[in-house]
């Protein structure tokens, strides 16, 4: 079986903002990661780790302080023919956290979908441009009806929708889906999720899918990624991650997530993490380290044999 292509790579990516001498708030942190053609990469931690400014800075919305984004071989960050940054937007689309904020009130759905149409030249003529539209509408769970209708008068799931069928458009290869389904009812988020799988199937795509609720992430990814503090702390599949966690954050944010049986969040256990455990200040060396096929921790050499020894492996 051939090995599955590399369609991403982010190698040593930082994002440093300066908010007043002398402070840096380094928000991405040498991170390093890549995601495969047609997987979805999960990307979690707690409000402020800096997993949306990863997404934002892979997509360029935020030049890179320092590092690399390949996007199929290719910087995605540096100088750029006007061409070149057409053809890259259009391979590479985001969606984003607020459905409300996301889409121009001014604007018919009609008009905000086909907007990327209009830019690339997507459709030959108007009747193509709207049938296209109608298209999108329909492959998004919403009908043709809706195409002149204004952002308000849907509900957040339907406007999420939309902005699933906007960033759909323009036929990408790659998809940030940045936090996509915090803003709306759990009833709801499932329902975008599972769109959002079926879309993959059918069109190959490949996502980065930025979420801090856990249980959704592993239901949708292959592999995850754990950040806390600006660092990527933990990364392997979903299922290993689950099973064999091994980052103490990692432990902490998995033993928060809520049970469905009553008994037994009844009797969960948190497990608190002490940040002062890892001080990232260069006070010891710590590195990603791949302590089992697939399964890398940020750690030291001496946490590292003591994860391997976690794992029975010698």
């Amino acid at each position: 079986m051939a090995e599955p292509k590399k369609l991403l790579e982010v190698k040593h990516l930082k994002q440093y903002f300066n908010v007043g001498k002398p402070n840096m708030v380094k928000a991405v942190d040498d991170v390093n990661f890549f995601i495969y053609e047609g997987e979805t990469l999960g990307l979690v931690g707690e409000s402020g780790c800096g997993k949306s400014t990863t997404g934002r800075t892979i997509i360029r919305l935020y030049e890179a302080t320092d590092g690399e984004v390949l996007f199929r071989g290719k910087n995605v960050h540096g100088k750029k023919t006007k061409a070149e940054m057409k053809e890259l937007n259009r391979k590479m689309q985001m969606i984003f956290q607020d459905p409300y904020a996301s889409l121009n009130p001014r604007m018919k759905v009609a008009d905000i979908i086909a907007e990327g149409i209009d830019i690339h030249g997507l459709a030959k003529t108007k009747e193509d441009r709207m049938n296209q539209v109608y298209h999108l509408l329909e492959t998004v769970g919403l009908n043709r009806e809706h195409a002149n209708r204004y952002p308000h008068e849907f509900s957040g799931g339907q406007r999420q929708r939309i902005g699933i069928a906007r960033a759909l458009a323009v036929q990408p290869d790659f998809i940030i889906a940045d936090e996509p389904i915090s803003a709306l009812d759990v009833s709801i988020q499932a329902q975008v999720v599972n769109l959002l799988k079926e879309l993959q199937k059918e069109k190959g795509l490949t996502y980065l899918f930025i979420a801090h609720d856990l249980s959704m992430v592993k239901y949708i990814s292959d592999r995850i990624g754990v950040m806390y503090f600006g660092k990527l702390v933990e990364l392997t599949t979903s299922e290993e991650l689950y099973n064999n966690p091994l980052h103490p954050y990692t432990k902490s944010l998995l033993s928060a997530i809520p049970q469905p049986d009553p008994i037994s969040e009844r009797t969960r256990k948190r497990v608190p993490y002490d940040p002062a455990v890892h001080r990232y200040d260069g006070s010891e060396e710590l590195k990603m380290r791949e302590v089992k096929p697939g399964h890398f921790v940020l750690c030291s050499e001496k946490e590292f044999k003591q994860y391997q020894t976690q794992l029975g492996i010698k």
